[in-house]
């Protein structure tokens, strides 16, 4: 089953665990936004307002945001293949509650919270776990792998699964993700070497630095609000700025979703050439998409462009901030992720919710100008003199095993 310490498996072994993890961020990824595509199927059927359909979603986010530190702390010292088994088996059995016949909104809700538990843990963990199969000079190339199985849960996982709950009934997707969860746990239980957290390259940062590690903080927070606070009501704003008929509407979804696919794909084999470029350049197109947006986001064309170009900057700034993470942690890369999982979701939260407020008082289009202004300033966070470790942070030193986060 693997053997104990930091030793790497074989080239084969390797690559079919980075697979398995990526199937289980495709896995996890869709099993959290798949309510979104089957609201209206789920409300019927456990006779419940879309409202409490949609808090699935948003609640699953929030129990992220919130547990993801504690978690991180609180499973420090467990090894790595038996909490990844556990997570994933959570996953399964998570899915196959919800999968149930009969089963009422409030287990749903349950099993969605113990899945969400499951997420925030395996979101701070499956970094370090499969970098540290490699050498170090590959980690963003790895991250970047595992981003794409992550993107593939919108380009791919939530329409399958909306497809398969009209044809075969809202519960068969989940039954078939807790398969998926299925296949990961056995994978990765297999293959996985039972590996102490503090061995290996990947448990602490590279070149730890308390400033840069803050600064990649805020400039995830203030973009992810930034784009959230506009992107949550792209349908109204494609609808009432651009003009685009709500038939069409799904197909700029998809185009969101293929470009979030092609951003990562692209830039997850320079992460490691140009941390630098892979970080700012995102950030920067974003602003440019969301500023795009309100100035000529009437124009059906160039929406549809500007949509995508906010699909392929938005998930390729967060995972050039999760490849920084890694290399200026003060400490624990695992509990580094962490906050940085946690920020990204609470800048998910915060953005719909500011966007919300604002919608009243400067419409849909100004969503998007005040998106595009936090993004901006996530840009000059970012390009302060002090430029989110960039320079590695040598003079800090790596720190001890406990010390740090």
């Amino acid at each position: 089953m693997g053997s104990v310490g930091p030793a790497r498996p074989a080239p084969w072994q390797r690559a079919v665990v980075v697979a398995a993890l990526m199937l289980a961020a495709f896995t996890f990824n869709t099993t959290e936004n798949l309510p979104v595509g089957l609201l209206a199927l789920m409300a019927d059927d456990l006779r419940v307002s879309l409202t409490a359909v949609g808090a699935l979603v948003t609640g699953y986010g929030l129990t992220v945001a919130v547990v993801s530190l504690p978690l991180a702390h609180l499973t420090r010292s467990v090894p790595r293949r038996y909490l990844l088994a556990g997570l994933l088996g959570l996953l399964a059995v998570g899915s196959w509650v919800s999968a149930l016949g009969g089963v009422s909104y409030g287990v749903l809700l349950a099993a969605r919270v113990v899945t969400a538990l499951a997420q925030a843990s395996f979101w701070a963990v499956m970094g370090p776990v499969a970098v540290g199969l490699f050498p170090p000079e590959r980690r963003g190339r790895i991250i970047g792998l595992l981003s794409v199985g992550g993107s593939l849960a919108t380009v791919a996982g939530v329409p399958a699964g909306t497809w398969l709950g009209g044809h075969a009934g809202w519960r068969m997707p989940f039954a078939l993700l807790g398969v998926l969860a299925l296949v990961s746990l056995v994978t990765i239980g297999a293959l996985l070497p039972t590996s102490r957290p503090e061995d290996g390259h990947s448990a602490y940062g590279a070149t730890p630095d308390r400033r840069g590690f803050l600064v990649v903080l805020a400039v995830t927070a203030l973009s992810v609000t930034g784009a959230f606070a506009g992107f949550t009501y792209v349908v109204a704003f494609l609808d009432e700025v651009s003009g685009i008929g709500a038939d069409a509407v799904s197909a700029v979804l998809l185009a969101f979703g293929g470009a979030a696919l092609a951003g990562v794909t692209v830039a997850g084999p320079l992460l490691d050439r140009f941390p630098r470029a892979t970080l700012t350049v995102p950030v920067a197109a974003q602003a440019v998409a969301l500023l795009g947006l309100y100035a000529v986001g009437h124009v059906p064309a160039a929406a549809v462009v500007l949509v995508m170009l906010l699909g392929a900057s938005v998930s390729t700034a967060f995972m050039a901030t999760q490849t920084r993470v890694l290399r200026v942690a003060p400490g624990r890369t695992e509990t580094a992720l962490a906050a940085n999982s946690a920020a990204y979701n609470v800048g998910i939260a915060v953005g719909a919710l500011l966007g919300g407020v604002l919608l009243p008082l400067v419409g849909v289009r100004g969503t998007f100008l005040v998106g595009g202004l936090l993004t901006a300033g996530a840009l000059v966070v970012l390009t302060w003199p002090v430029r989110a470790g960039f320079e590695g942070g040598a003079g800090i030193g790596r720190y001890r095993a406990g010390a740090g986060l």
